[in-house]
């Protein structure tokens, strides 16, 4: 047990039970309890294995290899557009992990195998980013900005690239890029909490919009 997984789950008001029971599951299966990234996670052999986290509406498992896992049951889901690693499930209410516990612990105790064996994600080269025009020439006139960009993570790119493309018109897609140029400067990404009061770092949770 982990104080400070304790505080988090007591803290979670709508989800206490959800996040308790699933707690509960992942210490059964043997799992070492950590608080990383500001949420819990369970280890095994120091190892990373699964990130518990909450939503607003939700609770999830995240499986740092979940790729690896058979899913035999089909409930694993990507973590997101530009995760090629983790899988989640999802839970809005306790009776369905309480449904879900043996499929839950098989695998789980498939994953901690994963993690045992030494098995790798296969994390196929990324494809070269293609930058559109008008962020090629901002990019000449500001070196600075270039080198900045290019120290983003790919995801992190993919995001600003995947917005300024979206715009049909070239001067709005140069108005975007203007706009973020101070992020981009900052380190920051598309999605990233800029006001320093997100709950959820360093993603943006919409805090800013109480103030």
């Amino acid at each position: 047990m982990n104080l400070k997984v304790d505080s988090y789950i007591e803290k979670s008001d709508k989800l206490q039970a959800e996040l308790k029971a699933l707690q509960s599951i992942m210490l059964e299966c043997g799992l070492t309890e950590d608080f990383k990234w500001r949420n819990p996670c369970y280890t095994f052999n120091d190892k990373n294995i699964i990130i518990l986290g909450r939503l607003k509406e939700s609770c999830i498992l995240s499986f740092l290899k979940g790729v690896l896992l058979t899913d035999s049951k089909g409930i694993l889901k990507p973590a997101g557009p530009n995760s090629r690693s983790a899988k989640i499930i999802s839970f809005t209410n306790v009776d369905k992990i309480h449904t879900l516990k043996n499929t839950l612990r098989n695998y789980i105790f498939e994953a901690i195998e994963i993690e045992r064996l030494g098995l790798k994600v296969n994390l196929q080269k990324e494809r070269e980013i293609q930058y559109p025009e008008e962020l090629q020439l901002v990019f000449k006139e500001k070196p600075l900005l270039k080198t900045a960009f290019e120290n983003l993570t790919p995801g992190r790119q993919r995001g600003y690239i995947l917005y300024f493309e979206s715009a049909k018109q070239s001067k709005t897609r140069s108005a975007r890029i203007k706009k973020y140029e101070q992020r981009i400067l900052n380190g920051k990404g598309f999605h990233d909490c800029v006001c320093g009061l997100s709950k959820k770092m360093p993603a943006c949770d919409g805090s800013h919009k109480k103030y």
